[in-house]
């Protein structure tokens, strides 16, 4: 029998039964992969050693609750008709939630998902990280153009030599690292592997198979350009920034989330990361909330980092996301935003203007857009990494789009749906 991994269909029996069926459990190396990551996204913590990201004592409000928005029009990525139901369905949703203007105007959970349970970030948990270092720097625990070997000596070993925090921070470090998912030999495999997500690989020499993330870091040894030339995504860079977070402030970097960002936000539950058998959380993509915690966040950087009068994340690391050095890209994303950058672990959507978005493969999404008071969450379970090649994602900002229109907000100005 053939899991399904459609949404509009009937959740397959994952991981159902008493015991589980050898033939419905999820098979060790495939926990991201389709229909698995149906189940896996929303029970990482069932399948891999986590710590938990603690809330604090109070929850941030945020009112509204959404109606009936399914028939909204919209168009796909193609510009064939559609709809905010049909966008949810032919992109895998497992959750969504756009807030604007005050209110929540649209909320939905599907594939078994609900409002308490915990789904996976993927790299959206860079904006997490990046957000908790900016409040490092406002500290003055951090400082964007010091050596990334003051804090790390060990990195002189290695391709990070010469670089600065904020070259981390932007990935323009020259570091050669082959992000390529799911092709053999990449370096994003190791990742997998280090952060215990997968068994090793069959092609893999035993003597090489890394014990931690850390242990990929250190093995990175070749450049391919200078430091600050470029800029190239590469995981690997924040998972670095994480460790330079924990030396800093002398905290673990979960706790660092929970003291600096997810207590004080007011989130309403406790997240998680997956942690490797060093301890050490994964900061590239192992974050895991719920959907109104992760609206949360958004809210929070909608409102230049402030909850209700009281600063959490610093207003000038705020305006740096949006306003900062924002001279690097590549031909590589041009294609999905023409005047694009990146940022302090943000996607900034189009130079000219302020809205910046969060990103995780297989269709995790955080936008925020603070001149309309627009946030919007999709939590996914992409079938594949990139989800048709960035159609998934054109669909989805599109419907966003066309729902803030129907709701009496001006025209984004920076997206064309």
């Amino acid at each position: 029998m053939t899991p399904n991994s459609r949404d509009n269909a009937p959740t397959p029996p994952i991981m159902a039964g008493f015991p589980v069926p050898p033939e419905w459990r999820v098979p060790l190396d495939q926990l991201d992969a389709a229909p698995w990551n149906r189940w896996s996204f929303q029970h990482m913590r069932e399948l891999v050693p986590t710590v938990e990201v603690r809330r604090g004592a109070d929850v941030w409000d945020l009112p509204g609750g959404g109606g009936d928005v399914d028939a909204i029009p919209c168009t796909d990525a193609r510009g064939a008709p559609s709809s905010w139901g049909a966008m949810l369905d032919a992109t895998h949703a497992d959750a969504a939630l756009v807030w604007l203007d005050g209110r929540v105007i649209a909320e939905c959970y599907r594939n078994g998902m609900d409002a308490r349970r915990p789904h996976l970030a993927m790299s959206v948990t860079k904006s997490v990280v990046g957000a908790v270092a900016g409040c490092l720097i406002g500290e003055g625990l951090l400082d964007p153009a010091a050596p990334v070997t003051g804090l790390a000596p060990e990195l002189r070993r290695t391709a990070w030599a010469g670089a600065t925090l904020q070259q981390v921070l932007d990935m323009t470090t020259g570091v050669r690292f082959d992000e390529s998912y799911g092709r053999p030999g990449a370096d994003i495999m190791l990742i997998d592997v280090a952060a215990g997500w997968k068994p090793p690989f069959p092609w893999m020499d035993p003597a090489s198979v890394p014990g931690c993330v850390w242990d990929v870091v250190l093995g990175l040894r070749e450049r391919d350009a200078p430091h600050g030339a470029r800029f190239a995504y590469r995981s690997i860079e924040t998972d670095v920034l994480g460790v330079l977070m924990e030396r800093a402030a002398g905290m673990r970097l979960a706790d660092l989330v929970s003291a600096r960002l997810w207590a004080p936000m007011g989130a309403a539950e406790d997240g998680y990361f997956t942690v490797d058998r060093a301890g050490f959380a994964l900061a590239d993509g192992g974050f895991n909330a719920c959907l109104r915690d992760y609206a949360r966040f958004g809210r929070l950087l909608a409102e230049d980092g402030a909850r209700d009068g009281r600063q959490v994340i610093p207003k000038a690391w705020i305006a740096d996301i949006r306003a900062g050095a924002h001279g690097l890209f590549d031909d590589a994303h041009r294609g999905i935003f023409p005047e694009g950058r990146y940022r302090n672990q943000f996607w900034v959507i189009d130079r000219r203007h302020r809205a910046h978005l969060s990103l995780g493969i297989h269709g995790q999404h955080l936008l925020v857009d603070p001149d309309r008071g627009l946030v919007a969450v999709k939590l996914s379970s992409w079938p594949d990494p990139l989800g048709d090649n960035g159609a998934h994602l054109a669909h989805w900002l599109n419907a966003v789009e066309a729902l803030a229109r129907a709701h009496g907000a001006p025209a984004a100005g920076w997206w064309p749906g």
